[in-house]
């Protein structure tokens, strides 16, 4: 005989599974941006790691209140079907009942913002995967369901990020690394946000246009010049791909040398800017044939 069922305890459980996804999404966005090229500013992970803190109470709140709406009417009518059809019935028809449940919603402010059916596909199949593993998870009866869920749900939070750490350290995940670009990448055209070039030459000639990038020895204050003329330019490989520099010396553009990011595909120049240790980049792409 199954024992009753606590919705309290389901409500509670569906809330923490909710929590816990959103903790595991953290986890692995932060692995994913360690294989991208870095952003024009350094984030800052302090500001970043105390807006997350500052709004846990919110994303608990949230994750309530869609387990309130969705999920529990989800356990709800699965404990029906599987008292109607037997207690396998229960397992199966969960995912398909919360589909039922956010698809209308979900469809109804689709059409209201004219979204596309693509991106409206998307966000349903992502909702309710998302719901339904905290309506399957909130289908078992029996004591001690909260403690698994907290152990379990922590260890795999946790286990993400130590064993993602691992993997980057070892290599089994692809950590960034900028390109390994050499002296015969660089002639052609590399272009800012803002349409300004350094034209390279296989003869070690380069030409500025426009370019813009403070020096790390001006003032803070000074405002970014920006640069035209005719000069040389230097490759210089480094110890290894993080160290590897271009050197360009064009008369009144007091520059040190430039450092290297992007990917093979997409290689960039760079220079730092803004206040000393802000991390904010100032860069350059190869341009492609037709831009």
């Amino acid at each position: 005989m199954h024992q009753k069922r606590s919705y309290a305890v389901a409500l509670v459980v569906s809330t923490l599974v909710g929590c816990l996804e959103v903790a595991l999404t953290v986890v692995v966005v932060l692995l994913y941006v360690q294989t991208q090229p870095p952003p024009d500013k350094a984030p800052n992970y302090v500001e970043i790691g105390s807006a997350l803190v500052g709004i846990v109470p919110l994303i608990g709140f949230i994750s309530f209140l869609l387990s309130l709406v969705f999920v529990l009417p989800a356990v709800a009518l699965a404990d029906l079907l599987g008292r109607r059809l037997g207690r396998h019935a229960a397992w199966w028809s969960a995912p398909l009942i919360m589909a039922a449940l956010v698809a209308s919603p979900i469809w109804s402010v689709a059409t209201y913002n004219d979204a596309e059916t693509r991106a409206t596909l998307v966000f349903w199949a992502s909702a309710t995967a998302s719901l339904s593993a905290g309506a399957l998870i909130a289908l078992p009866r029996g004591e001690g369901l909260l403690r698994r869920v907290v152990l379990w749900g922590t260890g795999v939070v946790a286990g993400t990020g130590l064993f993602g750490a691992l993997g980057l350290a070892v290599g089994l995940l692809p950590a960034y690394e900028p390109p390994a670009i050499g002296p015969q990448s660089m002639p052609g055209s590399w272009i800012d946000h803002t349409g300004n070039t350094l034209v390279f030459t296989s003869d070690g000639r380069v030409t500025a246009s426009g370019v813009g990038g403070r020096s790390s020895f001006d003032h803070p204050g000074d405002p970014s010049p920006s640069c035209s003329g005719s000069g040389t330019w230097v490759y210089e490989g480094g110890r290894d791909v993080w160290t590897q520099k271009v050197r360009i010396d064009i008369p009144g553009c007091g520059w040190p040398a430039w450092g290297v990011g992007g990917t093979a595909r997409e290689p960039r120049i760079h220079q730092h800017v803004g206040d000393p240790g802000s991390g904010e980049l100032y860069k350059l792409r190869k341009a492609s044939d037709g831009s």
